[in-house]
């Protein structure tokens, strides 16, 4: 029997999610139940394999792990790439690093680049429009995603990005939903608000500059209620162990992650940027700490470290 190590945050994390998961099986029917089903299978399994050598218990953010994986494809994405995608984020993005809390990229993110990056072509047909339990479901090749909208000059109404109601990733549905999820993390001190609002401060204010400065294929507001932006701002960038440890390096942090979210949506030919964003953060996320630490030092010494 799989013993489970208590973990109080993760199951708020848990709670946060269960509305967006109840509302994407209204948006696709039975298909986030089965992507769920294969994900914590293969998920707890993989992370049991890897504490069963250390005589240790499956933590319960691997449940975290596998709820975020399976809500960050789109319907369609076929079980076997979300199987073998599960495995890649438990086993080489937090099992070989020694397990929960010694990971330095958060697990779903990793696992989501490996996944969009292997098996690109096959996840481009996995879109489709929104509709009660999937009823009138179509591919992406007649309902375009909001990105893809917006890149080609075409408007997508702000209702429509607010409920849901346009293709997409199975957990990027309701922005309403999303912005309680996080409301509600930031209230009990699960998830940071300070990484939040320097996420959401930095792309906003870069959005702005580069439509003001007419940049070429420069995306409107409104573009960051679109995509996974708002879901992985919430669920992913403020993992407390792959991000920064300190309150003032989460402004910087959050501040690194929403800027290059927008770079890359502008300047690349990556349609998301969210993924690499991320996964950009966590890699200089100890190096934030340091320069802070830095920083406080010279602040706190006699005229600056003078002598």
């Amino acid at each position: 029997m799989i013993k489970f190590l208590k973990q109080p945050m993760m199951r708020r994390v848990l709670y946060a999610l269960a509305p967006i998961y109840l509302y994407a099986i209204w948006m696709y029917g039975y298909r986030p139940l089965l992507a769920a089903l294969v994900s914590f299978a293969f998920g707890i399994g993989t992370e049991w394999v890897f504490e069963r050598k250390r005589s240790g218990k499956v933590s319960e953010a691997v449940l975290v792990t596998c709820a975020l994986f399976s809500l960050a494809f789109p319907p369609a994405t076929p079980l076997w790439i979300l199987a073998v995608g599960i495995v890649f984020s438990v086993a080489m993005a937090k099992g070989v690093y020694g397990g929960f809390g010694r990971n330095i990229f958060n697990p779903a993110i990793g696992g989501r680049a490996f996944v969009y990056i292997s098996f690109a072509i096959v996840l481009a047909a996995g879109y489709r429009s929104f509709g009660n339990f999937g009823v009138g479901a179509v591919d992406v090749v007649s309902s375009a995603t909001p990105l893809g909208a917006m890149r080609a000059g075409a408007s997508v109404p702000l209702l429509d990005l607010l409920f849901g109601r346009h293709s997409g990733a199975m957990g990027e549905g309701m922005i309403l939903l999303i912005a309680g999820a996080g409301l509600y993390l930031a209230v009990t001190k699960t998830a940071s608000w300070r990484i939040m609002a320097g996420s959401l401060a930095a792309a906003a204010a870069l959005s702005l500059g580069l439509k003001a400065l007419a940049v070429p294929r420069a995306l409107p507001l409104e573009s960051l209620l679109a995509g996974s932006y708002l879901f992985v701002t919430v669920f992913m960038a403020t993992d407390p162990v792959s991000a920064p440890k300190r309150p003032a390096s989460h402004y910087i942090y959050g501040a690194v992650i929403g800027a290059t979210v927008v770079l890359i949506r502008t300047f690349s030919a990556f349609p998301e940027g969210t993924t690499f964003a991320v996964l950009f953060g966590n890699t200089f996320a100890s190096l934030i700490d340091i320069a802070v630490d830095s920083l406080r030092k010279k602040a706190a010494s006699p005229a600056g470290g003078a002598k």
